[in-house]
């Protein structure tokens, strides 16, 4: 986290734990704003990769699921970062500014992730970096908040779709959705902007950000569930984060064959659990149908406004139709199914 950034939250009222915000005070209420209130969230828990040089996007293309080409100045897209058996390193959000592409992925992922793409450089001029403190990001989300980002810079254009991004001469802004925004800018900006932006929109911890991407269907991976998924299984063809039309990457092979052959047997599901001990990725769920074994996984989890966990859950295509299914083990807390804001493919 950015130490200069770190100490201007701190003197207003963040508390920090490793190098995360994890509230400005009262956690619960913060958790309760952000459902129904317009609220502003620092994102150092996301950690960014950046990718420079003449060989960037054809060496990207190359590793990662989505199409790179399709990336622009005013678009960014999901990707993911797959095994030759096509199972999950990471994922994340792409863009490009200037020359140079980003990659934002959780900062838990990051140096393994940077470490494990720059073996495969070779000879293409690509030049791999860790820029997560040079670039702060913050997020602001709830129904003021395309308004309040466009007061605080009215070069801004209205909202245009999801995954769209506007460059200004200060900022870069991502559009999430239409009540989500990400805003990418330097610390000395960043400052200016949060002082008029906390003015009208609350700050929270990175945990109500976190429940914000839960409820919009956004898995993130992290070490505990690394290899357990393949990219269809936690919904990124339905969200744009896999091309089946753009040439071979690691795990291609497994991807489209899996598309084209439809054996996926589980997909992500947006899922309630009444618990009171902690839900926590790479959680076993179980079903009477599997008995012992294992019939899927937590994929993400945050607490709740209305107690218990929200989470993202991988399960058997069959079960949440046909049985319950509970965490943990099959005395423990059932899964309660609720609606994903985009289809799934058929």
């Amino acid at each position: 986290m950015n130490t200069e950034w770190q100490n201007y939250l701190t003197k207003h009222s963040a508390v920090v734990k490793d190098d995360s915000v994890i509230h400005f005070g009262d956690s619960a209420a913060e958790l309760l704003a952000t459902e129904t209130t317009t609220v502003i969230s620092d994102l150092s828990h996301q950690g960014l990769i950046q990718f420079s040089d003449g060989d960037a996007k054809a060496f990207l293309q190359s590793q990662l699921s989505c199409d790179i080409y399709e990336i622009g100045l005013g678009t960014a897209k999901y990707g993911s970062y797959c095994t030759p058996k096509g199972r999950v390193l990471a994922n994340f959000i792409v863009w490009q500014h200037g020359n140079e592409l980003f990659m934002q992925l959780p900062v838990s992922m990051l140096h393994a992730i940077q470490k494990r793409l720059s073996l495969y450089v070779l000879r293409a001029k690509v030049t791999i970096t860790d820029c997560s403190d040079q670039w702060i990001r913050f997020g602001i989300a709830g129904p003021d908040a395309i308004a309040l980002v466009q007061e605080a810079d009215n070069s801004l254009n209205d909202f245009s779709g999801p995954m769209c991004m506007q460059h200004t001469e200060k900022l870069s802004i991502l559009y999430h959705s239409i009540n989500r925004v990400e805003i990418i800018t330097t610390v000395e900006n960043a400052q200016i902007l949060w002082d008029r932006l906390a003015r009208h929109a609350r700050p929270v911890g990175f945990s109500c950000w976190d429940w914000l991407e839960i409820q919009a269907g956004i898995p993130a991976i992290l070490p505990e569930t690394q290899e357990m998924f393949l990219p269809q299984m936690i919904n990124l063809d339905a969200i744009g984060g896999v091309s089946f039309k753009k040439g071979c990457y690691p795990g291609q092979e497994i991807v489209a064959r899996t598309q084209y052959l439809g054996k996926l047997k589980r997909r992500m599901q947006l899922v309630h659990v009444a618990a009171n001990s902690a839900i926590t990725a790479g959680d076993a769920l179980y079903s009477v149908e599997t008995g012992d074994q294992s019939s899927g996984n937590i994929v993400n989890a945050a607490p709740s406004p209305q107690g218990g966990f929200d989470a993202l859950a991988v399960v058997q295509c069959s079960s949440d139709d046909a049985s319950e299914i509970h965490c943990h083990s099959l005395q423990g807390p059932a899964l309660e199914f609720r609606s994903l804001p985009y289809p799934l493919p058929a």
